[in-house]
Order: C-alpha cells, then sequence, then structure tokens
C-alpha cells in the first residue's frame, strides 16, 4: 500500500480513537497537509512500526494536557505527573489506533512515548497530515500523522 493509503487508514483510526477515549465534548477538524516541518513546544511522540511507519505527535500547550488529566482523572496534574500523563495520553490514542489497524488485518505495533518539551522542529517525513481537536474555545489540540514511505 502507498503511503497516502496508509495515513488515509491512520487518519481514520485516529479519529475513532480520540472519540473512544475523550470524555468531553470534542470537535475534530478536516485534515490539513503539514510541511515538511513540524513545529511545536509541548507534545508526545509515539512512532507506528510494523506494515505502517510513521509517527504521531499530540501538540498543544501545557494547560490542555493538565485539563484532560484533570477531566478523566479527577485530579489536577502537574509537573512530573503532567508529563508522565501525557505520554500515557499518547499511548492511550496510539494503541486505539494501533489496535483499530491491527483489527483490518495489518500488523502494526507502536514503540513507548517521547516527551517532547521545548521550542522544537521535527523533520524527515515523506508526507504529513494534521487535525486540531477542539475541546472548547480556549482549549484545543493537534494530532499529526507524520509518515516515512
Amino acid at each position: 500500500m502507498s503511503a497516502s493509503t496508509h495515513i488515509t487508514e491512520l487518519l481514520n483510526a485516529s479519529i475513532r480513537s480520540i472519540n473512544n477515549i475523550m470524555t468531553m465534548k470534542n470537535t475534530v477538524s478536516k485534515p490539513k497537509l503539514v510541511g515538511h516541518t513540524l513545529h511545536l513546544n509541548y507534545g508526545v511522540l509515539i512512532s507506528f512500526i510494523g506494515e505502517i511507519e510513521g509517527r504521531l505527535i499530540i501538540t498543544g500547550d501545557l494547560d490542555v494536557f493538565a485539563m484532560i488529566g484533570e477531566k478523566l482523572f479527577g485530579v489536577p496534574l502537574e509537573g512530573e505527573m503532567l508529563n508522565s500523563f501525557t505520554g500515557e495520553l499518547g499511548n492511550m490514542i496510539a494503541g486505539g489506533i494501533s489496535t483499530d489497524i491491527g483489527n483490518q488485518g495489518m500488523d502494526i505495533d507502536i514503540t513507548s512515548p517521547t516527551i517532547i518539551e521545548g521550542d522544537s522542529i521535527l523533520s524527515g517525513y515523506t508526507q504529513g497530515i494534521q487535525l486540531q481537536i477542539k475541546l472548547s474555545e480556549l482549549h484545543q489540540f493537534e494530532l499529526s500523522l507524520l509518515m516515512d514511505d
């Protein structure tokens, strides 16, 4: 399969995974293409390996991840607990994507999450697509799928 077919499969599985995990109302934007570099300040990166190879990046402001954590667990999160939660949120979303794709008969697995903090630029992918997930007027995050080929 081509990278564009894989990205479509990942995109559809991503939307299903977000809707299964997020207990709060959310609005998912139409997908937009990502240029050859992705700028971010805070987020989590998880790679897909197997028949589909690429990366899932979830980015947003710290207060967005803190708000999601508080809604899901009922307690405010900060510092190392917030970083740990951000990685776990990435695991939950990527795990849902991997399970969905696996149920379609493709061999796919995920790597451990990597937290990214500070002004960062990601590059070295051939195709990227991004969804914006809006939780409220003030809270949103981005989910990017970056494909290698």
